[in-house]
């Protein structure tokens, strides 16, 4: 992937960086088949990103030829709303007033350049709002507000030209642009890949969807398929314009760092899985019971019930013991199981205290889940997942926090029933056309029922990987590659 920098004058750039070709924003604009092929890293340095302007029309045209462009019209729309702005001070607070706590000035602005600051002191906050706001060169500007005790509130953030940095900060910004932006070019020196993938992982998690061994069989399938692959975390979004792809290998959540990044990433005109939209979906039992129903997937009886609904007529309709399910619950966490009226009540009671909505259930013993996994449409894998010894669910949580989970058994799509793989594709329909993971029961009679569908499955070495092997990871790349080709096509022709 190629890189340029687009500048007014480029004669008055002073930066030569291996792989890096400057141009100015009048002849990238005036090229109608573009300047360099889909994919290529274009990094807006113009004096303005007002609409209209020439900063404005470079990244407009950018996504318009499948570049990936730094700002993105989304960030410059952020740029200029008052109420991001907010939010943005709202979501760095604490670590607004940690890093500005030391000052005695009523107002300062801090320099942000290429997500860096001058001062030690104040690098994670510069880090922070290039996260939120990713652009090469950025003006914050805050104010110590009349409160006991006095707190900090970013006023406005905003571009800045290279004109406007002062002398004694241009030795610290050639050397950051120089960092950030051959970073991508030296990581390609060793090989020629077609496309960039980041894998995002959280290196705090316990239990994140697959393990050590599992990413890097990712990564070799990735490089088999012409993918170059990064790792990166949550503080990297600002950095995520820079890949093709993400792929994210940390358990996800709305309202969440996966969520978020998986956001920016679509919004930038990545592959994503898991696409935000899954992600949403996914989350929510509340969202599964009543997209299942619509689209006739077969689920156990269900009953979405508020503070004011009869709680004795959902009890009639579901029956007891059932299953007691809060909207966002994931990992058997937030999912008990109510053996007669007062657990009932009490366990409704309590989760009503955290939500507006429940689920309720049937319940559905079995001594195993299937495990469907579904990509693009079609079951790719098959497991059994066995009840924890002498639970009712696959994952026990002991008091002292200790997790318990019963034996995988993966199992030959050949053999898996019929029934269990259709209902797999059609549930996973329901969410979108990414990488799931669908749980179903089988029932005594052959009938089979859909618990729920995982945006976000497990793929751990040794377990899912069975019988597949590296097969398995191949797939999911290969699905990564088909779709980098779809989304490139278009602007490379035939």
């Amino acid at each position: 992937m190629n890189t340029l920098l687009v500048v007014e004058n480029p004669s008055r750039w002073p930066i030569a960086i291996p792989g890096v070709a400057v141009i100015a924003a009048r002849n990238y604009l005036a090229s109608a088949e573009g300047v360099a092929p889909a994919g290529t890293r274009v990094f807006n340095l113009c004096r303005s990103y007002r609409y209209q302007t020439l900063g404005y029309y470079v990244s407009l045209l950018a996504t318009a030829r499948g570049h990936r462009v730094l700002p993105s019209v989304s960030t410059l729309q952020d740029l200029r709303s008052t109420a991001m702005v907010r939010v943005v001070s709202e979501q760095l607070d604490a670590l607004i007033q940690r890093s500005l706590e030391p000052l005695r000035a009523e107002t300062f602005e801090l320099s942000v350049y290429f997500g860096r600051n001058l001062a030690k002191r104040h690098d994670r906050l510069a880090r922070a709002l290039f996260n939120a706001m990713p652009a090469p060169l950025l003006r914050a500007s805050f104010r110590r507000e009349a409160t006991e005790p006095a707190r900090w509130r970013l006023e406005s953030i905003r571009p800045i030209p290279v004109a406007e940095v002062p002398d004694s900060h241009r030795d610290f910004v050639v050397e950051q642009a120089r960092a950030f932006l051959g970073r991508g070019e030296r990581r390609r020196a060793e090989k020629a890949y077609r496309y960039d993938l980041a894998i995002l992982v959280d290196p705090s998690e316990v239990e994140p969807p697959s393990n050590e061994r599992a990413l890097r069989a990712f990564e070799r399938a990735a490089a088999a398929v012409e993918l170059r692959t990064d790792r990166i975390g949550f503080d990297d979004i600002g950095r995520i314009a820079e890949y093709d792809a993400l792929f994210v290998r940390a358990t996800t959540a709305v309202s969440h760092p996966t969520w978020r990044i998986a956001r920016r990433a679509a919004a930038e005109g990545l592959v994503v899985i898991d696409d935000p939209e899954s992600i949403v979906r996914a989350s929510s039992k509340i969202f599964l019971a009543e997209a299942f129903a619509r689209a006739g997937v077969p689920a156990p009886r269900s009953i979405v019930l508020s503070k004011r609904d009869d709680l004795e007529r959902a009890a009639e309709t579901v029956g007891l013991p059932c299953v007691v399910k809060e909207p966002d619950s994931s990992f058997s966490r937030g999912v008990h199981k109510a053996r007669d009226r007062a657990e009932l009540e009490k366990l409704v009671r309590t989760s009503l205290e955290r939500s507006e909505l429940v689920l309720l259930q049937t319940y559905t013993p079995s001594a195993f889940d299937w495990r469907v996994g579904v990509l693009e449409g079609r079951p790719l894998y098959a497991a059994r997942y066995h009840m924890s010894p002498g639970h009712w669910q696959v994952v026990r949580t002991l008091q002292s926090g200790t997790r318990r989970s019963g034996r995988v058994d993966c199992i030959d799509l050949n053999d898996v029933p019929a029934a269990v793989q259709d209902a797999a594709v059609r549930a996973a329909a329901v969410i979108g056309d990414g990488l799931y993971g669908v749980d179903l029961k089988e029932l005594a009679d052959g009938s089979v029922v859909v618990i729920e569908v995982n945006d976000n499955p497990s793929i751990d070495a040794g377990y899912e990987d069975r019988l597949l092997k590296g097969d398995l990871y191949l797939r999911i790349m290969q699905s990564f590659r088909r779709r980098l080709d779809r989304l490139r096509r278009p602007h490379e022709g035939p």
